[in-house]
C-alpha cells in the first residue's frame, strides 16, 4: 500500500460497467476518488475512463487500455495509479506485472486504508486501521509487499511481531511474509477484543446511570464533528476534509428543559467502504448499535445527498444497527438556496427532520428539542413498586426517568414511569 508523500502525482482510472446501478456515476465517483486522493496528499495529473461489458478477467480494463494508461502515465510523469475500483488479487499482480516497479498500482480501498492510517491518532484507532490493512494486503501478497511485517505500522508506528525469525527448509519469503502477517492478525484482534471489552464495561457503568446516548452518522464531510462541538460545545478536531475524525468522540449535551445526554460522533461512511475496515471497526462501530437515538446527519448542498444518506442505511444495515429512532438532520443549511428540500425515499423512517447549520448556530435548539421528544417517544411505560428502604432506587429514578404518578402505599411508593429500554429491564424486579 502506497505512503503518499506531499504532492505524490497519481492518475485516475474509472469504468462504467454496463448493466451495474452504482449509487454515484462514473463522473461523480472519480471526482470523490480526487478527493479521496487529495486527501492523501496525491496530485492527480490525469485519468483514463472505459465503458466496459464485463470486467477482464486478467487486467480488469484489457490490454488495449492498459496501453492507453502506460502512455498517461508517460505524458504525466504519474507514479501512481488509483483504480476507482477494488482490484481482486489476481488483478493486482497483473496490473504491477505490467506496470513496473516504478509505478504502484492502488485502488480505492487501499486509499481510503492508507487516509485512516494518517489519521488515526489514538492506540484503538491505530489497532482497527492495522488490521484492516494486513486484512486487505495478506491475499496481495508479491514481491513487492514483502517485509511488511517487519516494517513499522502505517497505523501508530509500532514495529510488526517482533522479527520473521528462521526460515523452514523450501519456504520462500512470500510464506514467511504470510505466516508473520496472520500472526499478526490474531495478536491485532487479540487486543481489539480487550478494546470492545473495555467499552463494553463503560456502556454498562452509562446504563446504570440512565444516559442516553445520541451517535452521529452521516457520509464523509457532512459536518458531523462541527455539530457535536455546535451542541456540546467541546473542543473537538475539524476539517474540510474526507475523513478528517477518524477516531470516536463522545461529550455530554443539556437539553432545555435540563435533562443530559451523550453524544458519540463515529467515522464518516462512503461509498465503497472496504468491507476490510467495516470489519476492523466494528469497536468502534458498536456504539452506534448501542445508541437511543441515530442523528443522520446530511449535507443538505451536496449534489449527491440522496446517494449519500442511501449509502448511510446501507452501511448501518451492513452493521445490524437496530431499529431505534432516527433523525435526519439537513445540515449547512445558511448555504441552501432555497425552495424544496431533498426527498429521501425513506422519509417515512425518521422521527423528524430538521434543517440546522452546525457553524453558524442555526437551528439548534429545534434539533435538540426534536432529540428530546423521540427520546421520550421511545420510552416504556411502566409501573414500579418501589420499598421505602430503597430510597435510592427511587432517587436514581427521578433522575432519570419520565415521573407520570406517584401514589404512596403501605408497601412502598408506586410509581408510573416511562424508562428506556435498558432501564425498563433493569427495573423489572420492582414492576406491578
Amino acid at each position: 500500500m502506497t505512503q503518499a508523500n506531499d504532492h505524490e502525482q497519481a492518475i485516475m482510472v474509472g469504468i462504467n460497467l454496463k448493466g451495474s446501478r452504482p449509487l454515484l456515476n462514473m463522473e461523480d465517483s472519480l471526482s470523490e476518488l480526487a478527493l479521496l486522493a487529495d486527501t492523501a496528499g496525491m496530485e492527480i495529473v490525469g485519468q483514463v475512463t472505459q465503458n466496459v461489458g464485463k470486467i477482464d478477467p486478467a487486467t480488469f480494463v484489457g490490454s488495449g487500455k492498459v496501453d492507453e494508461i502506460k502512455d498517461t502515465v508517460l505524458a504525466t510523469g504519474a507514479k501512481v495509479i488509483v483504480f476507482d475500483d477494488e482490484l481482486s488479487p489476481r488483478h493486482q499482480r497483473e496490473l504491477e506485472e505490467q506496470f513496473g516497479e516504478n509505478v504502484k498500482v492502488i485502488d480505492r480501498s487501499a486509499l481510503i486504508l492508507d487516509i485512516f492510517a494518517q489519521h488515526a491518532r489514538t492506540r484503538e484507532g491505530a489497532l482497527q486501521v492495522e488490521l484492516a490493512q494486513y486484512e486487505y494486503r495478506l491475499p496481495r501478497l508479491t514481491r513487492m509487499w514483502t517485509h511488511l511485517a517487519r516494517q513499522s505500522g502505517g497505523a501508530g508506528g509500532r514495529s510488526g511481531s517482533g522479527g520473521v525469525g528462521l526460515r523452514g527448509p523450501g519456504e520462500t519469503q512470500l510464506e514467511v511474509d504470510r505466516r508473520d502477517i496472520r500472526r499478526r492478525i490474531s495478536k491485532l484482534k487479540e487486543e481489539l477484543e480487550h478494546v470492545r471489552e473495555h467499552r463494553s464495561r463503560h456502556r454498562s457503568q452509562r446504563e446504570r446511570t440512565g444516559v442516553p446516548l445520541v451517535a452521529l452518522v452521516g457520509y464523509t464531510n457532512a459536518g458531523k464533528s462541527t455539530l457535536l462541538r455546535a451542541l456540546t460545545g467541546a473542543d473537538v478536531y475539524i476539517a474540510n476534509q474526507l475523513f478528517a475524525t477518524l477516531d470516536p468522540t463522545t461529550r455530554r449535551v443539556e437539553f432545555p428543559s435540563g435533562r443530559q445526554a451523550l453524544v458519540t460522533d463515529t467515522v464518516g461512511f462512503i461509498q465503497k467502504l472496504p468491507t476490510t475496515l467495516v470489519a476492523a471497526f466494528q469497536a468502534t462501530l458498536e456504539e452506534i448499535r448501542e445508541a437511543d437515538i441515530i442523528l443522520e446527519v446530511a449535507d443538505v448542498n451536496h449534489p449527491n445527498v440522496l446517494q449519500h444518506l442511501e449509502t448511510v442505511e446501507d452501511t448501518l444495515a451492513e452493521i445490524d444497527v437496530p431499529p431505534v429512532p432516527r433523525i435526519l438532520v439537513w445540515n449547512k443549511i445558511d448555504r441552501w438556496a432555497g425552495g424544496e428540500l431533498p426527498k429521501p425515499e425513506n422519509a417515512a423512517d425518521y422521527v423528524a427532520q430538521v434543517s440546522v447549520s452546525a457553524t453558524q448556530n442555526v437551528g439548534l435548539e429545534a434539533l435538540l428539542g426534536a432529540v428530546e421528544s423521540a427520546l421520550k417517544t421511545a420510552l416504556q411505560r411502566t409501573k414500579l413498586l418501589i420499598p421505602y428502604e430503597r430510597g435510592d432506587v427511587s432517587s436514581l429514578l427521578h433522575e432519570t426517568a419520565t415521573i407520570e404518578k406517584q401514589e404512596h402505599t403501605p408497601e412502598g411508593v408506586l410509581l408510573t414511569v416511562r424508562l428506556p429500554h435498558d432501564l425498563y429491564e433493569r427495573f423489572k424486579e420492582y414492576r406491578v
